[in-house]
């Protein structure tokens, strides 16, 4: 029995587009990675990239979309003396010396919800995919 080229085309694009849907919503972000690791500011402005790595294609998304902040190094508590863009530019306050953790996390997972009372300062906690880097100052 021989099928027309336009109801083969039709059960091929269903089937294509039955894979792409069972596939797609499987796909999870398992970590985060920031570069450079670690550096130090010398006196400008230093840019940081998150990339995220997926359980499924693409497996490396490069730059991750990420939330950003900094805190201290010492005993993880939040600080103003390091500043960080929506882009993960981070700029030293005038005077601020010493490292300090440069943190991204994906708000789309993880609890972030009101009964989350584990955050920490560097943004990790509750199930929140993140990860940090190392910025010295100045």
């Amino acid at each position: 029995m021989k099928e027309s080229p336009l109801k083969l085309i039709c059960i091929l694009l269903a089937a294509a587009m039955f894979i792409v849907g069972c596939v797609s919503g499987n796909r999870q972000l398992e970590s985060l990675s920031v570069s450079p690791s670690a550096i130090s500011a010398n006196g400008s402005a230093v840019q940081f990239t998150a990339t995220g790595h997926w359980s499924m294609a693409p497996a490396t998304v490069m730059p991750q979309s990420a939330t950003w902040g900094a805190c201290t190094e010492v005993d993880p508590t939040p600080t103003s003396d390091v500043t960080v863009s929506t882009t993960g530019q981070a700029t030293c306050a005038s005077g601020a010396t010493g490292t300090y953790m440069v943190f991204a996390w994906d708000p789309d997972y993880g609890n972030t919800g009101g009964e989350c009372l584990a955050i920490t300062a560097c943004g990790a906690g509750c199930g929140r995919v993140s990860a940090t880097a190392q910025l010295t100052c100045p």
